[in-house]
């Protein structure tokens, strides 16, 4: 008898400490989850970033940083201390800003839907920024399958570190560039056909959008070895925003954010590096037309090319000042070629 209340209470302990250990992040206006926090370590590292649910791995927040900036909707939510943070529950005052609407310029049918809006993407390397660029894209769908046509990007600035080299064995200092992509959007406007796939589906309905949450991962217990390189816990999230009880059709689409995680190294290195490419769009305008000819220069991951000084718009999603702030000259901009 005893040696069964022993077991039972450990297992309730052991319980209760795997239930402690995450904090979720809440709205102060709404008590709903926020998920897309992103916390920032005090040297620049991204050391979470919240699930749909809000959450975020307690571990993951190391007393040592002392501080940590919270990051939401590309924009500082304040500095917050790791006491502030050690917590099962940490409201936020999320509405910085209002959600912008998106302009329908033309209401008629035809054979495309033109989305365009505003994109930032950036890549970490062990939590580190690595690479960052933003600007303007037009995604062309077919108005009838609503398959996804074309990408076109019409301005864009591209912002490097200094410190980083290409040595082909030393992926802890690769430049991961090549990860420098906007959202795929192939199916936001038919979010049924993830359905049919194997992901994992998450929604959650606030008070002014429903979000969609898809995940997949690979190479979850076996590394795959490729030309002298290991490839291990590869992972995808996307999260597809709406409007609020709508039929999430492209008309409804507000807001795109694409995660992936990969760990990687050369057969030479001990450790594993992680790297997070995190890709974001934000739809300003939707056309309906039967051309789908638009405005776009090529995508070179080399220069920027703009004829526009576009991010000091106030709605637009800058997060070059957030990393700026951290790695003052450090950050390159690349040459603007247009």
């Amino acid at each position: 008898m005893k040696k069964n209340q022993l077991f039972s209470l450990l297992f309730m302990l052991l319980f209760n400490v795997f239930n402690a250990q995450t904090t979720t992040f809440l709205s102060e206006k709404t008590n709903q989850p926020l998920p897309k926090v992103s916390v920032f370590g005090k040297d620049g590292t991204i050391v979470a970033h919240s699930d749909i649910d809000g959450k975020i791995e307690r571990n993951t927040l190391t007393p040592s940083q002392e501080k940590f900036q919270l990051v939401y909707e590309n924009l500082s939510l304040g500095t917050f201390s790791y006491a502030d943070l050690d917590k099962d529950v940490v409201k936020l005052n999320d509405r910085v800003k209002d959600i912008e609407a998106v302009v329908i310029k033309n209401n008629k049918p035809a054979k495309y839907v033109l989305i365009k809006g505003n994109f930032n993407a950036y890549v970490t390397l062990n939590g580190s920024l690595n690479c960052y660029v933003d600007g303007i894209a037009t995604y062309v769908f077919d108005n009838k399958s609503k398959k996804l046509k074309s990408t076109n990007v019409e301005q864009y600035r591209i912002f490097r570190l200094e410190k980083v080299s290409n040595e082909d064995k030393q992926t802890s200092s690769f430049d991961y560039n090549t990860f420098l992509n906007l959202p795929l959007l192939k199916d936001v406007g038919n979010i049924a056909e993830y359905k049919s796939r194997r992901a994992t589906i998450k929604e959650l309905k606030g008070n002014t959008k429903d979000e969609i949450e898809i995940s997949g991962s690979a190479l979850q217990e076996k590394e795959l070895a490729l030309f002298g390189y290991r490839f291990f816990d590869i992972r995808g999230l996307i999260n597809h925003s709406y409007d609020k009880d709508s039929k999430k059709t492209l008309r409804d689409f507000l807001e795109s954010n694409e995660i992936m995680y990969m760990s990687l190294k050369h057969k030479s290195e001990p450790n594993y590096n992680k790297i997070i490419a995190y890709r974001n769009f934000y739809p300003t305008e939707l056309d309906f037309s039967d051309k789908n000819d638009v405005e776009k220069v090529k995508f070179d991951k080399n220069i920027s090319q703009y004829k526009t000084n576009y991010w000091q718009d106030a709605s637009f999603p800058n997060m070059q000042t957030i990393f700026s702030s951290f790695f003052k000259e450090d950050l390159k901009e690349k040459e603007n070629k247009k």
